[in-house]
């Protein structure tokens, strides 16, 4: 069986790291990567993906990137579900990252970004 993902998009806001109660670190995140089409208007669309970082990749990623960076993903797909406040069941789908390439020089990623170059 093959799970396997490869992603390159831009941070949709500048990552927030956390830590589980044994003191993991982890990160969630969110990756705007571009369609290969436009639209019946000529607009290009985008797919907004939710990913996990995990540990050094985690504390790493919150310490040199911000929203809009430039990122490269390779992870899997990972499925889950739990019920909600209202009794709901609700379903989730992450890409948990095994590994993130920083993909702009660092002096980019230190500059001040200008938000109108996202996809949305």
């Amino acid at each position: 069986m093959i799970n396997k993902v490869v992603l390159v998009g831009r941070l949709t806001k500048s990552p927030e790291l956390k830590y589980t109660q044994n003191n993991v670190a982890n990160l969630r995140f969110t990756v705007a990567v571009n369609r290969q089409f436009k639209d019946a208007n000529g607009e290009t669309k985008a797919d907004f993906i939710n990913c996990v970082a995990w540990r050094a990749q985690a504390e790493n990623m919150a310490r040199f990137l911000k929203k809009g960076s430039l990122i490269g993903v390779e992870g899997r797909i990972e499925t889950g579900s739990y019920q909600g406040q209202d009794g709901q069941m609700r379903y989730t789908t992450d890409v948990i990252a095994d590994s993130v390439q920083f993909l702009e020089p660092k002096s980019n990623n230190q500059s001040s970004f200008d938000d109108s170059v996202l996809p949305f």
